[in-house]
């Protein structure tokens, strides 16, 4: 049957294996102009203060993200899902992973920058509760762009 969609199938939220790496490389390349490298998240993988997290889509991993904490401040340093699998809510539960998580460590406030042009990351964003509170002047590369601080009081 041509032109059909295939269905997304179910997805579950769990943290990221090194096993993960080769699939969350992919989704960081062709989502980010300026991608961390590998050896970024297997740095983060050594933190105690830091939470990565997959969506996987039976076996598949679909989109990954990445926290930290200090204190009682944390930062979503990433977000992303892969191309394919975007428009199904898997971006959401990344961020709703993370808010449950960074409670868990105390945390009072949960920071992240967005392209101001990323509208769809800011609608998932507001919809949990965030809200911009400043803006860093041409913070991104490759297109030059600002970005959009934004908060949510955890």
């Amino acid at each position: 049957m041509s032109g059909a969609v295939r269905a997304m199938p179910a997805f579950r939220i769990r943290l990221l294996r090194a096993s993960d790496l080769p699939e969350v490389m992919g989704i960081e390349t062709a989502a980010f102009s300026t991608p961390w490298r590998e050896n970024t998240f297997r740095g983060l993988m050594r933190r105690t203060d830091t939470d990565l997290f997959v969506a996987d889509a039976v076996g598949r991993v679909v989109g990954y993200a990445a926290c930290w904490t200090v204190v009682d401040q944390s930062e979503l340093g990433n977000v992303a899902v892969a191309e394919d699998a975007r428009g199904r809510g898997i971006g959401g539960a990344l961020v709703d992973a993370v808010v449950r998580r960074v409670r868990e460590r105390g945390a009072h406030e949960l920071f992240l920058e967005v392209r101001e042009s990323n509208v769809g990351a800011q609608s998932v964003y507001l919809e949990r509760g965030f809200s911009v509170i400043g803006r860093r002047r041409s913070y991104y590369s490759s297109p030059t762009e600002d970005a959009l601080i934004m908060r949510l009081r955890v």
